[in-house]
């Protein structure tokens, strides 16, 4: 698995947008589109497709799924969809289109049940300040949409895979992948923990991180079957 990138390269071929990554940015355009067409004529697709709550009204189980392809504006879907294609293309052209596909969407829902979990812990102490009629009209209200789970499994695999690859800050200060992705964690650690109001799933973030480094360690010391 973690053989020399380069022969990799030039055994599989290199492609600066590989069919899985290119299909994915695809999808994001398309569930955006559909959005904010749909949204003029009363159809709101966040609840249908957005991931809710397991309490909560419009929870359903295929969301852990959907939320990844719904973005809440355009800066939000421009952002992941960059990142999806920075360090995106070098795993999928490393690992293979099928391995790619399954780290993303595991990644991807393992940072929607670690953001689930988190709510759950968030919830109990305001059940012994609220009624629970108060707390359900709380959590019929939260809503998690956005790639960004699956985009920092993504960055943690590029720092394991990459340790050594210089990434450019602000176009001209280089940091290698694997400080990178340790620094970017610790933010989103202390962000979450610090609680701050800025509308961001940190823990889903890290969820996406966590999920991705446990898929990697199983697959180092057992192997895929994933060709």
């Amino acid at each position: 698995m973690y053989n020399d990138p380069q022969e990799n390269y030039r055994i599989q071929g290199f492609s600066f947008l590989p069919p899985v990554v290119k299909n994915l940015l695809i999808l994001n355009v398309l569930f955006f589109l559909a959005d904010i067409t749909l949204a003029p004529r009363g159809i709101d697709l966040s609840r249908w497709l957005g991931l809710h709550y397991f309490t909560a009204s419009d929870f359903h189980f295929w969301q852990f799924l959907t939320y990844m392809f719904m973005h809440g504006n355009f800066s939000h879907l421009f952002f992941n969809m960059f990142a999806l294609w920075m360090f995106g293309y070098a795993l999928e052209n490393y690992w293979g289109g099928r391995r790619f596909l399954v780290y993303y969407l595991v990644t991807g829902i393992g940072a929607g049940l670690i953001q689930c979990g988190v709510q759950a812990w968030e919830l109990v102490p305001l059940m012994r300040q609220f009624t629970p009629f108060e707390v359900q009209g709380y959590v019929d209200q939260i809503v998690t949409v956005g790639a960004s789970g699956a985009v920092f499994g993504i960055l943690l695999a590029f720092g394991m895979c990459f340790p050594n690859v210089p990434i450019y800050l602000y176009f001209f200060i280089p940091i290698r992948a694997k400080w990178f992705v340790i620094i970017y964690g610790l933010v989103e650690l202390f962000a979450g923990i610090g609680g701050t109001a800025d509308g961001v799933a940190h823990f889903a973030h890290l969820g996406g991180m966590i999920f991705g480094l446990l898929l990697i360690l199983y697959w180092k010391k057992h192997g895929s079957r994933i060709r």
